[in-house]
């Protein structure tokens, strides 16, 4: 690969995941048009990278790209939340599953800390009225990730993302639409608590309300936020 290409493939990159990160986070709200010169110029990229970035974009179904109109910021499917949820709850029971039987000490440790930052990013919203939405998202999904990592399963992780993007979006949502934090936190405790007592039947029980948690509250966002979806 030439020094061109590479800079090329690494603008393309930084403006994939920079455009990608302002979809997820709602800085780029649902149903916002958007353009590849004020892209670029917010970038400060060429057009080039920008119509790469938003050509894979358009495949993750964050971007509508519309013929004689212009490019999007898709709307949050609600199938393709519920697609994406089922399929974690799917898969993270048979997580839990694998994890009870074999959990070791390293990652123990990684789960308690992570639960730790959980309460102190809830604390410190509670207390100041922090925007720390992102910050505690990024909290849960590390939550989830070790549990992966911890049974072998960290490519598997990393295809459903591939598929979470819609339910991402619902789940940053929601955080940003709640001051209290506490369920998803007991929750989490929760879990944790049953894989220590390798209590696999509670444990994988817990995982799936857990997992529903967005399906019992996308009514209520969607009246508040009605434009958001389709």
């Amino acid at each position: 690969m030439t020094a061109r290409q590479n800079v090329r493939g690494s603008t393309r990159d930084y403006s994939y995941n920079i455009l990608k990160k302002k979809i997820l986070r709602l800085e780029l709200e649902p149903g916002t048009k958007i353009s590849e010169k004020e892209m670029a110029d917010e970038l400060n990229v060429s057009r080039t990278p920008i119509r790469e970035a938003f050509m894979k974009l358009a495949q993750e179904e964050l971007l509508d790209i519309i013929p004689q109109s212009g490019t999007v910021v898709s709307k949050i499917n609600l199938q393709h939340v519920e697609e994406g949820r089922f399929i974690r709850e799917k898969i993270e029971k048979e997580i839990v599953t694998l994890v009870c039987s074999k959990f070791a000490e390293d990652d123990r440790f990684k789960l308690e800390s992570n639960l730790a930052m959980q309460r102190l990013c809830s604390d410190k919203k509670n207390l100041h009225n922090l925007q720390l939405d992102e910050e505690f998202f990024q909290l849960d999904e590390e939550f989830h990730q070790i549990l992966f990592s911890s049974c072998g399963k960290a490519r598997t992780w990393e295809m459903l993302q591939m598929l979470n993007n819609h339910f991402n979006r619902l789940r940053l949502l929601r955080l940003s639409s709640s001051l209290n934090w506490e369920i998803i936190i007991s929750q989490h405790h929760e879990i944790y608590r049953l894989i220590l007592n390798q209590d696999v039947d509670h444990a994988r029980k817990m995982m799936e309300e857990h997992l529903n948690l967005v399906v019992i509250e996308q009514n209520e966002l969607r009246k508040a936020y009605p434009h958001y979806f389709i």
